[in-house]
């Protein structure tokens, strides 16, 4: 295809694995950090493809900077961020579509553990939008023989799966850490499953999405994985360390954390069972061990399976 300029805002670890990515296919790609040198002015100039790889954190505040500056009406706005805000409980690509109301945005997620794309081992992933178009351009410019993209035309439900898995993969984190064993592990994923898609259907999501790539593979990769942050919070726990302490040996962000506290005050809200959350909030405060924790799931009232 013809070169595509990019600007990725973000260069932790996933930011330069998805520049490397652009950059074997051939595209023009720039990277900006605001510990770096270049300006956010200059990266965005021209850009075709403005890519967000940022932690949860920044995503407002930068999508506000991005807006001091011209952009083409056909830039497309791809965020490759997994997490909620805690003030609005917004999405990512929720924040950047009111930012940019008039521009396509296309979410990108799924199993994709920066650390085994840049070893460029094989992996897929998922590009969503409301726009076809601009989720098959997406498509094209990340596309390789070892990163296999498909589109989907359910964007929030691609979101949230990235999203609600790291809170799942902290419990997962857990189980292994207290060595509970296969049975146990694999209860938990599909329950943690189950939950995650009664928290998207009621938030308008597709029950089908989480059953692809960014819902199910994601969950399967991040639950499974050493590599994982939000895992190492759980595995770390269990093993007595404080959260406080887990977290201030972590390299980079485990938006899980921060995922369960959002998650937890949007279902009060709404009414959302969801007891995997609920125990892994109570010992992400400190208020359960992670045995306790484990004993309040396994004593809940018994239900039939799909009365979720």
């Amino acid at each position: 295809m013809q070169e595509t300029t990019i600007a990725i805002l973000g260069a932790g670890a996933w930011g330069v694995a998805l520049a490397d990515l652009a950059t074997a296919n051939g595209h023009q790609v720039r990277l900006w950090s605001r510990r770096g040198s270049k300006t956010l002015e200059a990266v965005l100039q021209d850009a075709q493809i403005v890519l967000s790889a940022i932690s949860m954190k920044g995503v407002r505040d930068v999508a506000s900077q991005v807006q001091s500056f011209p952009l083409s009406a056909k830039t497309i706005f791809v965020t490759a961020t997994k997490g909620l805000e805690p003030e609005t409980t917004c999405t990512p690509s929720q924040i950047w579509q009111t930012a940019f109301p008039n521009h396509a945005v296309v979410v990108l997620s799924g199993p994709n553990l920066s650390q085994e794309i840049q070893q460029e081992l094989p992996a897929a992933t998922v590009v969503a939008s409301n726009d076809e178009v601009a989720a098959e351009l997406v498509q094209l410019v990340f596309s390789s023989h070892r990163f296999r993209v498909y589109t989907n035309p359910d964007p929030i439900g691609v979101e949230l799966g990235g999203t609600l898995k790291n809170i799942i993969a902290i419990a997962a984190g857990v189980c292994d850490g207290l060595h509970l064993g296969t049975n146990a592990k694999a209860a938990l994923v599909t329950r943690g499953l189950a939950e995650i898609i009664r928290i998207g259907n009621i938030w308008g999501a597709k029950t089908e999405t989480f059953y692809g790539l960014s819902g199910l593979g994601d969950l399967l990769a991040t639950c499974n994985s050493p590599l994982s942050r939000n895992y190492q919070v759980g595995y770390q726990m269990a093993y007595g360390k404080t959260l406080t302490e887990t977290l201030a040996n972590l390299q980079g962000t485990a938006e899980g954390v921060n995922t369960c506290q959002v998650l937890v005050k949007r279902a009060k809200q709404q009414n959302i069972v969801i007891p995997i959350t609920e125990q892994v909030y109570h010992l992400l405060q400190g208020e359960v061990t992670p045995r306790q924790a484990l004993e309040e799931l396994m004593l809940r009232d018994i239900k039939p399976e799909y009365n979720y």
